[in-house]
């Protein structure tokens, strides 16, 4: 059978510096089937570590912004319009609240046949006006993608009809990440997360603070870049773990940083689905994390890691200590996540849920049969 053209699909993001959502669409927009989709990306700011791969697979185009309530963003709106309409898309998929706010309302003004936006966060820094616009550009969108249970229950108490959501959970690169053969004692704690206020790295570093007289060789590795940084280095020193907590900033490494620890933190107070933690499963690490959000759906408390209350030190010390004490039963917990994550979070998983989602969307909004190609059985 003759397949169709391909049809033609836009991914738009802010930037390309490294962050959750960047990496989840960033593999997305690599690995969608090129005999299938014609792939675009918009953004507003061409810049970032990760822009120079995005831009090895497809056509990266900008429109810039400086605030939504600059006149000159309705002139980029019109813009984006016109771009979409000269590029033929089908299919226009938002990644985050700018994104959302800002193409949104300017597909629909293209005619764009299928528009997606995305919750990928619970948004806990954003204003009531940022997430009020966010709201208002949801209506125009066919859809509503979130990465988690959590964040389909957040959209639904803000007025988006159920049936107009769709869960598709974060991916995670397998093949990146060893299985460890043996059963090991636990020196090393890592994290990887953007130091920003809602991850709590503070919450560690009390927790750490309360580990450290009684093991003294315990390390924590605390990997990410934020606004934060010279506040918590200074607050590590004057809990007096400065010599036992290493920041060690953003990293590409992040499989060999996991290879090399022993255990993986989270004491986030907000998550939707966190892709450190789907990463630190995947290397066959127990994970011990806040009782929160995303988190929720991906650990099962005593099977594949441990969850803990949020914003509380005693009880993150306590969990970590139980996997020093018994280093049997922290191999076990990372044995058990990783076999469910390679079961449910693999990117192969991810990429055909979303190429699945467009083809019946462009299905249900009645495009021409020349964009709904043939099914995947034919």
């Amino acid at each position: 059978m003759k397949l169709a053209p391909q049809i033609p699909v836009a991914v738009f993001l802010t930037s390309f510096h490294p962050g959750g959502t960047e990496r989840q669409m960033t593999e997305l927009i690599q690995r969608i089937d090129r005999g299938r989709f014609d792939v675009h990306v918009a953004c507003f700011h061409k810049e970032g570590a990760w822009l120079e791969r995005v831009e090895a697979c497809a056509p990266v185009t900008a429109f810039p912004i400086h605030g939504f309530a600059r006149p000159a963003t309705l002139a980029r709106a019109a813009a984006f319009a016109r771009w979409c309409r000269l590029q033929r898309i089908a299919i226009l998929q938002t990644c985050d609240l700018y994104a959302n706010s800002f193409a949104l309302p300017a597909s629909a003004l293209a005619g764009v046949p299928v528009r997606l936006g995305s919750r990928r966060e619970l948004n806990p820094d954003k204003s009531a006006a940022q997430i009020a616009l966010q709201r208002h550009a949801y209506r125009c969108a066919h859809g509503v993608i979130a990465n988690s249970n959590a964040a389909a229950s957040v959209l639904e108490s803000e007025g988006i009809p159920r049936q107009r959501i769709h869960v598709i959970a974060n991916g995670v690169s397998l093949e990146r990440f060893s299985q460890r053969s043996a059963q090991r004692s636990v020196n090393t704690i890592i994290t990887v997360a953007n130091l920003r206020q809602e991850k709590a790295h503070e919450v560690l570093l009390a927790a750490a603070a309360r580990l450290a007289p009684r093991y003294p060789t315990l390390q924590f590795l605390i990997v990410g870049d934020g606004p934060r940084d010279a506040e918590l280095r200074a607050l590590a020193k004057t809990l007096g773990v400065g010599t036992q907590v290493s920041f060690l900033g953003h990293r590409e490494d992040i499989p060999a940083l996991l290879a090399q620890a022993d255990a993986y933190v989270l004491p986030s107070r907000s998550e939707a689905f966190p892709n450190g933690a789907i990463e630190a499963m995947a290397a066959g690490l127990p994970v011990v994390a806040s009782r929160v959000g995303g988190l929720l759906d991906l650990i099962d408390d005593g099977r594949t890691g441990r969850l803990v209350k949020p914003d509380d030190p005693s009880a993150l010390a306590g969990a970590l200590e139980s996997l020093v004490l018994s280093p049997a039963h922290a191999a076990t917990l990372g044995a058990a996540a990783r076999e469910e994550v390679t079961r449910r979070y693999s990117f192969d998983r991810m990429v055909r849920a979303f190429e699945d989602l467009y083809l019946s969307q462009l299905g249900t909004a009645g495009a021409p049969a020349r964009l709904r190609g043939v099914s995947r059985a034919a």
